[in-house]
């Protein structure tokens, strides 16, 4: 296994050939549904969440970034499957974020605009990495009397002490950001600060960050902006090559 490279090949058959319990945090965006075919290449969801948990170390986490087509008038629920069978094969649903997208989307005319995707923060027992991004001003700054804790089962209030509130608040868990793009040539670029933001709340300097559909290399390249080795893999080769220059361009 070799750190701060970008492999092309499947996946699966990369990742089989890392060992156990090497990946501090993994930041991707699978492909999801048939919103795009990415070069007609086949998408194994259990193997890729099996051989993720494989090389997920204790306390690491999965970032998944992913959302559902609309068929015949439905949503699919392949969000939600695939957040359920991560549970199953051992991981913690630790967090249900939404990356909200700051411009108008488009989406069925008998629905609402569609404009957020789901980020499953998925844990390998507790996260053993939890930096809070602190950059929600706190409009209850200075010394406030509070709840010790929330209702009890019966209903019971708790105790009110006084405690310490920080001037600056941790983010709430939906995040906002412009759609990625550019003149990358990758249909669906991560926005950097996504990347980032999960790479600097879930994982340490020196810590190794993976990306196993890296795509253009958003993450890969935040890593190494940020401090981090980084491992991506992609079955297209022009995308291979696409990420390796990106992530070439960061001093």
């Amino acid at each position: 296994m070799n750190l701060n490279h970008i492999y092309q090949g499947d996946c699966v058959d990369v990742m089989r050939t890392f060992p156990e319990g090497v990946i501090d945090l993994t930041v991707t965006s699978p492909p999801y549904d048939n919103l795009r075919t990415y070069k007609g290449y086949d998408f194994n969801f259990e193997e890729i969440a099996k051989e993720l948990y494989r090389v997920t170390k204790d306390g690491g986490v999965v970032v998944w970034v992913v959302n559902d087509a609309t068929i015949k008038g439905s949503e699919t629920g392949t969000s939600f499957r695939q957040a359920l069978y991560f549970k199953e094969i051992g991981f913690n649903l630790h967090d249900t974020m939404i990356y909200e997208k700051a411009q108008a989307c488009f989406g069925s005319n008998l629905c609402y605009l569609q404009s957020f995707e789901y980020m499953f923060v998925l844990s390998k027992g507790r996260p053993k990495s939890i930096n809070f991004l602190r950059d929600r001003p706190n409009v209850r700054y200075g010394k406030e009397k509070m709840a010790k804790q929330g209702l009890s089962v019966d209903g019971e209030k708790a105790e009110r002490v006084y405690k310490d509130m920080k001037k600056m608040g941790k983010r709430k868990n939906i995040w906002t950001y412009g759609v990625g793009g550019g003149s990358t040539g990758h249909p669906a670029v991560f926005p950097e600060q996504l990347a980032q933001d999960h790479i600097l709340s879930w994982s340490n300097v020196g810590d190794l960050v993976f990306d196993p559909m890296c795509g253009s290399g958003t993450t890969c390249k935040m890593a190494k902006l940020n401090g981090r080795s980084y491992i991506g893999i992609d079955i297209a080769e022009e995308y291979v090559e696409l990420a390796r220059r990106r992530v070439e361009e960061v001093e």
